[in-house]
């Protein structure tokens, strides 16, 4: 069964909707509050995931890695328990997703977890 879940706001300027079978899981997450000045709080989750971004620009940050510019057109892999996190670095931008399993956190009626970031 395919379930597909509206946009909504997880927090000011930041835009997520969801479409998911059983085992995975695709997100797409719209930024309209950038330029960020620092990233991101660096997280990790048992999922794989992998993500395109589909248009603006981002740096990514990632455990053991260097520091990598995106733009739309890019994509990047972060493997479970792995640590990383991104920066907006213009005004607008959206980053599309893929998890597997799927981010049960991510399933409740109004669920804000996965991307936070304090204003």
């Amino acid at each position: 069964m395919v379930e597909q879940r509206q946009r909504i706001e997880i927090r000011p300027g930041v835009f997520r909707s969801l479409i998911h079978t059983e085992k995975l899981m695709l997100a797409i997450v719209d930024f309209e509050n950038g330029p960020w000045p620092e990233p991101e709080p660096y997280h990790s989750h048992p999922h794989e995931q992998l993500s395109y971004v589909a248009f603006g620009e981002v740096v990514f940050y990632c455990e053991g890695q260097t520091e990598r510019f995106l733009k739309q057109g890019d994509t990047f892999g972060v493997s479970s328990g792995v640590k990383h996190t991104v920066k907006v670095v213009t005004p607008q931008a959206r980053i599309v997703d893929c998890f597997t399993p799927i981010r049960q956190e991510f399933l409740g009626p109004a669920s804000t977890t996965g991307i936070r970031r304090s204003l």
